[in-house]
């Protein structure tokens, strides 16, 4: 599942060669939106809430104003397959055609959402339908970090690894993050919420690791661009801790939200 970083970098990609530019053709291939026509809409900006992505479409203007459409937000949002690519004219798709699920055509680009799990249509003022639910957005101009404390010391029962992926919580944490922000500030994922000394440095880290990696094309925890090594413990379950050289241990930790369970990396010696 994408992190808010590259959620943040997808979006930012989109509007930038979309914004302003009205929509020629659109394919929705999803049962609910199969008869919805785009063609006239202005796309007017793309951006991110968490790990959604959220398109605002000015409609076509008429003669009548009391015709005038609301304003439209296409919400999509890419779970674990999803991605949106960019085509420039006459350009083949680099992925099977039946697995595009948006195709919207402007003048001079084409934007394709392939293997996108949930696609829906709203108009903008019920925007909070979608992402209402979400905690404070790490990358979000509004970013509240005393706010998103509040949320997690409401739950102090729950493992600090489960709750970190908890979007209603905290928007933008996915499983490289939880795993490498765990290992920054020595907890184990099965601390209970409640007993994290310092929740503080815990939202802090997340914030600064996604602020610093929001612009990067290859995400990097360690601090080092150029190693072979860009995490900590993410993904490197039995090999030897690059900070005391212990093995590092990989646990199933249930994210409650979801119902999902997720690989969660961590060493034993510094994360007891």
């Amino acid at each position: 599942m994408p992190e808010g970083d590259s959620v943040y970098r997808a979006t930012a990609r989109l509007h930038h060669a979309l914004a302003g530019k009205s929509i020629l053709r659109s394919d929705l291939r999803v049962p609910a939106l199969s008869t919805v026509d785009l063609a006239g809409y202005t796309v007017s900006e793309v951006l991110p809430r968490g790990k959604h992505l959220l398109m605002r479409l000015q409609p076509p203007a008429t003669a009548e104003p009391a015709f005038n459409q609301p304003l439209l937000t296409l919400h999509s949002h890419l779970l674990m397959e999803g991605r949106w690519d960019l085509y420039g004219p006459g350009a083949r798709f680099k992925r099977p055609a039946h697995t595009a699920r948006v195709v919207l055509a402007c003048d001079g680009v084409t934007a394709v959402g392939f293997d996108i799990a949930q696609v829906k249509l709203v108009p903008t003022a019920e925007e909070a339908q979608l992402v209402g639910h979400l905690g404070p957005d790490l990358l979000g101009p509004g970013w509240d970090a005393q706010a998103a404390a509040a949320n997690f010391r409401a739950q102090p029962h729950r493992g600090i690894g489960e709750a970190l992926l908890d979007q209603r919580l905290m928007a933008g944490v996915g499983n490289i993050y939880r795993c490498e922000v765990l290992f920054l500030t020595r907890l184990h994922p099965l601390t209970p919420v409640g007993q994290v000394v310092d929740l503080g440095k815990v939202i802090e880290m997340s914030q600064r690791l996604l602020e610093v990696n929001k612009e990067r094309s290859r995400r990097v925890t360690t601090g080092l661009a150029r190693t072979r090594e860009p995490y900590w413990v993410y993904g490197r379950a039995g090999k030897p801790c690059l900070r005391c050289g212990a093995k590092i241990h990989v646990a199933k930790v249930a994210a409650e939200d979801s119902g999902m369970e997720r690989d969660c990396y961590f060493c034993p010696s510094c994360q007891p």
